[in-house]
């Protein structure tokens, strides 16, 4: 993605790097700042290495976390 073409904030993104989804908090430095789905520390992708997240890309990522959300319940219950 090119500098101009960084998602608005509150949209979901992804960093092309390693494929990670979240959703566009900000920029600073010339970064574009991504917070996971879940929630959690915020991470700097540089805009080239932004990409689109398909409404796919966010529902994998959804359904991800809430598999290793009832997987933690269940090894505590």
């Amino acid at each position: 993605m090119r500098e101009g073409d960084v998602p608005a904030v509150g949209a979901h993104a992804q960093d092309v790097r390693d494929g990670r989804v979240g959703e566009v908090m900000g920029r600073e430095d010339g970064r574009v700042q991504l917070r996971p789905l879940g929630g959690g520390r915020e991470w700097d992708v540089p805009p080239e290495h932004v990409g689109e997240a398909t409404p796919a890309d966010v529902l994998r990522e959804r359904v991800r976390l809430l598999n290793r959300d009832a997987r933690r319940r269940v090894e505590l219950g």
